[in-house]
C-alpha cells in the first residue's frame, strides 16, 4: 500500500520533570532530550514502520534543526522528496514537558509548517491520504479535495473545518476533547469516526452508531508523546490491509500503548513485532 501524508515536521525538545507545573509555577530537576516529531512526520513514520510505502509532503527551515527533524524519517524509508526547505522560517519546534506517569504538556512553535500552502501540493493525490491540523487549514482542505482514494483526517489540534472536508473523509480520528469541540458534525459526513480515550482505549462509530470498542493492552507508560500518532498510522494501515473494523481498532490501540512505553515521539513508534508483543 502507498500512503501520502500531508503534515507537520517538528523537532521536539522534551523535558522530563518530577511533575508538570501548574500555571505560573517553575518546576526544576528535569532532564532534556531532543527527538524528531510533528504529527505529520510521526504518522508517516508510524505507517512506514508497519509496512506501508509512505511519502511526506511538508516543510522545514534552512537550519540545523531540519536535519535532526528528518533523520529518523529518512532512516525509516519515508519518501522526503516533497519536503520543501524554507529560507525564511525556522523548522517547527515543540516544547514538551513530561511527568513520570507519561502525561505531558505541549507548546508548538510551527515555524515553516505554517508556510505549507496549496501550491506545494500535487494537482491530484492518487494514494491513500492522511492529514492533521498542524498545517494551515486551507492547505489541509486542499489536500483532501485533491485526494482520489482513502482519506483519514486526524482533526488535531481542534480547529474549524468545512463540512466538505468532513464529508470527504473515510475516517476521522479525534480524542475526547476534540470530539466535544466538533460535536455531532463529526458523524454527518458518512465516514467512520474514531474517538480515542487514552488508557481506556478507543471507540469506532459509523453514522453516529458505535460499532466497535477496543482497549489497549496493559503497559507501563513512560511518555504519551506520539502514542496518538502511532494509533493513527496503525489504524490506517490496518483498514487499508482489509482488517475488519474491530480488529483494526484493537491493532491501533496496541500500537498506541506500545508507543507510550518509550520516551520520545518517533523513537517510540513500533514495528509489527512490537505491536504484537505490546503488554507482554
Amino acid at each position: 500500500m502507498t500512503i501520502t501524508v500531508v503534515g507537520s515536521i517538528n523537532l521536539d525538545l522534551v523535558a522530563s520533570a518530577p511533575r508538570l507545573p501548574a500555571a505560573g509555577e517553575t518546576v526544576t530537576g528535569a532532564t532534556l532530550a531532543r527527538h524528531p516529531g510533528g504529527k505529520g512526520a510521526n504518522q508517516a513514520l508510524a505507517a512506514a514502520r508497519l509496512g506501508a510505502e509512505v511519502r511526506l509532503i511538508g516543510r522545514v527551515g534552512d537550519d540545523a534543526m531540519a536535519g535532526e527533524a528528518l533523520a529518523l524519517l529518512a532512516r525509516g524509508g519515508v519518501d522526503l522528496t516533497e519536503v520543501a526547505v524554507d529560507a525564511e522560517a525556522p523548522t517547527g519546534v515543540a516544547l514538551i514537558a513530561v511527568d513520570p506517569s507519561g502525561e505531558n504538556q505541549i507548546v508548538v512553535a510551527p515555524g515553516a509548517n505554517h508556510r505549507v500552502t496549496p501550491a506545494q501540493l500535487p494537482a491530484r493525490i492518487d494514494t491513500a491520504l492522511i492529514v492533521q491540523l498542524e498545517l494551515p487549514v486551507a492547505t489541509v482542505e486542499a489536500a483532501v479535495a485533491r485526494a482520489t482514494g482513502f482519506v483519514c483526517a486526524n482533526l488535531a489540534p481542534a480547529a474549524s473545518v468545512s463540512d466538505a472536508l468532513l464529508s470527504r473523509c473515510d475516517l476521522v480520528v479525534v480524542n475526547e476533547t476534540e470530539a466535544a469541540f466538533y460535536g455531532e458534525r463529526l458523524h454527518r459526513g458518512g465516514g467512520r469516526v474514531v474517538v480515542t480515550l487514552g488508557a481506556r482505549g478507543a471507540e469506532l462509530y459509523q453514522g453516529g452508531v458505535r460499532i466497535a470498542v477496543a482497549t489497549p493492552p496493559p503497559v507501563v507508560a513512560v511518555d504519551a508523546t506520539g502514542a496518538g500518532d502511532a494509533f493513527v498510522g496503525a489504524i490506517v494501515v490496518a483498514l487499508l490491509e482489509g482488517m475488519e473494523p474491530g480488529a483494526a481498532l484493537a491493532f491501533a490501540c496496541a500500537a498506541g500503548a506500545r508507543a507510550a512505553t518509550v520516551a520520545g515521539a518517533q523513537p517510540s513508534l513500533p514495528d509489527r513485532a512490537a505491536v504484537r508483543t505490546a503488554g507482554r
